[in-house]
């Protein structure tokens, strides 16, 4: 997924927030997961958060450290590895939204894709390609891809 604002993770929240109680379900959680390829039982996600649901702090961080891939807590690999396992991480997100298969993500993915996980309502796709489109071509490669996820 694209690293996005605070702005941007609330509208994603408040999105995916179904019956808007302000908290986030670990069926919506669930269902985010496999949309963007993580497959993931609800007893195994309810192992991983440790309760029912998830308000828009703990969604923030759920987003930053599970769906981003920057959960470092307690890994004791040497960092070469932990850069690697990263990078695949990362390259797995990256085919989400390269629905071509050109290595290259255009403005059209970015917005089906978030389109298909009901992101799609106020998110400027044009800002947030414009943003990481360093070689001004159009497109996001899996190096602005990488630094995108990377700088949230």
């Amino acid at each position: 997924m694209a690293s996005l604002s605070t702005s941007d993770v609330q509208q994603m929240f408040n999105s995916l927030d179904q019956n808007k109680d302000g908290l986030l379900s670990l069926d919506e959680l669930v269902w985010l997961l496999d949309k963007t390829g993580v497959h993931v039982s609800e007893d195994e996600l309810a192992y991983l958060v440790g309760k029912e649901g998830l308000d828009f702090d703990e969604f923030s961080y759920f987003y930053d450290m599970i769906l981003l891939g920057n959960n470092n807590v307690g890994n004791e690999k040497n960092d070469e590895v932990k850069e690697e396992e990263m990078d695949k991480d990362l390259f797995k997100a990256f085919k989400v939204f390269d629905l071509n298969g050109d290595g290259l993500i255009s403005p059209q993915e970015l917005q089906s894709v978030l389109w298909k996980l009901g992101m799609w309502d106020n998110l400027d796709c044009d800002r947030i390609m414009s943003k990481y489109d360093v070689n001004s071509d159009g497109f996001v490669d899996f190096s602005e891809f990488k630094s995108m996820m990377l700088a949230h």
